[in-house]
């Protein structure tokens, strides 16, 4: 099993989820399927950035694979748990 540890921005909001999403799929697409997303320079995640997560983790689930995160900070676990995407994702 090939993981691959893909660092979340800083500010994960509108303006980056397009191309975190093409990134994602683009590994999914050459075969990749389970996911470390790294937020450990993450301050910040809106909903679409949430939604972005949630879409490429079903793609990955549905191919057999999954994403973990890891290193989320105060303020973006609470999102999570709010969310409560905390019972969906494997956090480290």
């Amino acid at each position: 099993m090939k993981e691959i540890t893909i660092q979340v921005p800083e500010i994960f909001s509108v303006e980056e989820a397009g191309h975190f999403r093409e990134h994602v799929r683009a590994h999914i697409n050459s075969g990749t399927i389970h996911f470390l997303l790294d937020f450990s320079n993450c301050q910040f995640i809106d909903s679409t950035g949430l939604g972005v997560i949630v879409s490429s983790h079903k793609k990955c689930m549905e191919s057999g694979g999954g994403m973990k995160l890891k290193s989320l900070n105060r303020n973006v676990f609470k999102v999570f748990e709010l969310t409560r995407l905390t019972n969906v994702f494997e956090i480290l």
